[in-house]
């Protein structure tokens, strides 16, 4: 069951990556801008797995300018 949510976490990273003509080496970049040292076969690791954490996802779509906003009630 959480294959399939690794999955779509995953090809929700990858799409926005190709959205803004982010490179993996380029979020990696920004990534260390924000103060996450990884390296870019780390990211990349990260990302083909899809078994990431929440907070990487979301300083994955910090580094790309991208804003998740919590779900009203």
């Amino acid at each position: 069951m959480n294959a399939e949510y690794e999955d779509k976490a995953k090809d929700m990273v990858r799409e926005a990556m190709k959205a803004q003509g982010v490179t993996v080496d380029q979020l990696t970049e920004r990534l260390k801008a924000i103060g996450v040292d990884m390296s870019s076969g780390g990211v990349a690791n990260k990302i083909s797995r899809g078994g990431f954490s929440s907070a990487f996802m979301l300083q994955c779509m910090e580094a790309m300018g991208l804003e998740i906003k919590p779900l009203e009630k």
